[in-house]
């Protein structure tokens, strides 16, 4: 592949931080910048065919496996590459920002691997996207140790074993207002890989490890076709071997769900596998076939990952990637340990009765949102996977698993209990409140809460209320109760602001594709940046 020189610059259109400079050297924006150029526009145009798909499932057409690539699905002699040195073992994962002490705590937890997390738990205001990029670099130089405010020590130490970093960027649908490439935004996506890759893959590679990501939101096989050829640009312009990048992907997208070999064979030399995002997938459920009365679904809590269409969508990820040799990584535990005995105790038996359906399933690993959940998830791992690494000989040739098993959902469809719909509200507005101050994950009533639940919160808001049944009065009395609660709770939240998200992502007629951008549209204005686009 031949590299022009750039025409144009990357500018950065906010004032500069402690240590900005590190990371926003000429040469690392100019890294980014090229990646903006070669794959800028491709972006744009497979978020035009994300809304030309939407439409036309919305109208009827046919949802099913792609029979343009049935050929892929039947061949059975692919494989992705063999698991990257520090991802043969991923029995558990732990997520969360890319904070110093979420850091030091994550990579000393005994996971085996640290999500650092610029999508669904980092609100993205510039001190946290290049205060993340900070935290990593220090994290890969083991210089990642700190007191915090209350006086407590926080430090990696001389851990022999620390956990695998592995690097979530945001989605293909967020672009990244500070940053300016040819007089527009750069893609959100470009500049969180961009910059970590360009600071941390070779140091990561010196180290014995790789540069190594989680891939999100993604709807299609063309998608992840062009992550990949990300990657192989980014390689060849720092002369890294082609094929040292590995990445997972979230399929927490229901398009994305009937294309789980293709998504695999897009990214065979540089995959790592995938893992089941359930809160996102069904929040991606419900905003492609929530206008429909069959798609009902009742209060979040009682979707469980039991539920037969869940089901069916767990056994085919696992199946799917035991298949090709790759790994399949169970979802999320949400649940943040209490001090007190009964609740702790309660909280951990849930965790634990999950991660066993997740092990038994065949799953090689899953996450956690918490250190104090590693023990029981570590244990429950240990348990079916003994002394091996992982158990992808499983192949779980039994799984059958059909299109319309995907969304069959009317053994748990129904309406709401008002106690569902009160949560859902108090969830959204007290998540809104955190991130526009900057904090992406937040623990609520012993869950810890991010981007994704916010967007089932608000998306089952909708729902319920396109399909009266529950009314809109009742709706905006909870949500004058609930944002009094939040102001008594929060005496810093912008409250007029809070509401006029919640309205505008939850009680418009038509359904926003995210409430994020919206979001970071008001964060700029609210501190004198930069003017938004979409």
């Amino acid at each position: 592949m031949t590299v022009t020189a750039l025409a144009h610059q990357v500018r950065v259109l906010a004032a500069p931080g402690d240590r900005h400079d590190e990371i926003l050297t000429p040469a690392a924006l100019d890294f980014v910048g090229r990646l903006a150029a070669a794959f800028g526009e491709r972006r744009q145009e497979l978020l035009k065919e994300r809304r030309r798909q939407a439409i036309r499932l919305a109208t009827g057409s046919p949802f099913d496996f792609p029979l343009v690539t049935s050929a892929v699905r039947a061949d059975p002699t692919w494989r992705v590459a063999p698991p990257a040195p520090g991802l043969t073992d991923r029995r558990v994962e732990i997520t969360g920002p890319p904070d110093r002490r979420t850091a030091v705590g994550a990579l000393t937890s005994g996971a085996q691997v640290w999500m650092a997390d610029f999508e669904d738990a980092t609100a993205p205001t510039w001190d946290n996207v290049v205060g993340g990029q900070l935290c990593l670099l220090d994290a890969v130089e083991c210089r990642i140790d700190l007191t915090a405010p209350d006086g407590g020590d926080h430090r990696l130490g001389e851990r022999s074993r620390p956990a695998t970093v592995v690097v979530r960027p945001r989605g293909w649908h967020l672009l990244e207002e500070h940053l300016e490439y040819d007089r527009r935004p750069v893609p959100a996506s470009l500049v969180d890989f961009g910059l970590y890759f360009f600071h941390c893959a070779q140091r990561q590679i010196d180290a014995g490890h790789g540069p190594y990501f989680y891939l999100p939101k993604l709807e299609n096989r063309y998608e992840a076709r062009l992550w990949n050829d990300v990657f192989v640009l980014a390689q060849e312009l720092l002369g890294i071997p082609r094929g040292t990048v590995r990445a997972t992907v979230l399929i927490e997208t229901i398009t994305a769900a009937v294309e789980m070999e293709e998504i695999l064979y897009e990214l065979r030399e540089h995959s790592s596998g995938l893992n089941a995002g359930r809160w996102d997938y069904l929040f991606s459920l419900i905003k492609t076939f929530g206008h429909r009365t069959d798609f009902l679904l009742p209060d979040r809590a009682k979707v469980t990952m039991t539920a037969p269409f869940m089901r069916a969508y767990t056994e085919l990820l696992v199946h799917t990637c035991h298949k090709r040799g790759a790994h399949a990584i169970g979802s999320m535990a949400a649940e943040v340990p209490g001090r007190e005995p009964a609740a702790r105790e309660a909280a951990l038996a849930k965790v634990r009765l999950d991660k066993e359906r997740e092990a038994e399933d065949g799953f090689d690993g899953s996450w956690v949102a918490h250190p104090g959940l590693v023990p029981v998830c570590r244990e429950v791992f240990d348990g079916v996977l003994g002394e091996r690494p992982h158990q992808i000989d499983r192949t779980r040739d039994d799984v059958e698993v059909t299109a319309a098993d995907l969304l069959c959902v009317r053994r748990i469809s129904g309406p709401p209990t008002p106690e569902g719909v009160r949560t859902n509200i108090a969830v959204a507005l007290r998540y809104f409140a955190a991130w526009l101050r900057g904090q992406g994950a937040v623990a609520l009533d012993g869950l810890m809460e991010d981007a994704a639940t916010a967007e089932i919160a608000r998306v089952q808001i909708w729902q319920w209320l396109r399909h009266r049944v529950v009314d809109r009065e009742t709706v905006l009395r909870l949500l004058d109760d609930e944002l009094a609660a939040v102001g008594a709770a929060y005496p810093w939240a912008p409250l007029d602001e809070v509401r006029e998200l919640f309205e505008r992502n939850a009680l418009a007629a038509e359904l926003p594709l995210f409430f994020t951008p919206d979001a970071c549209a008001r964060h700029l204005v609210r501190n004198a940046t930069v003017g938004v686009g979409s």
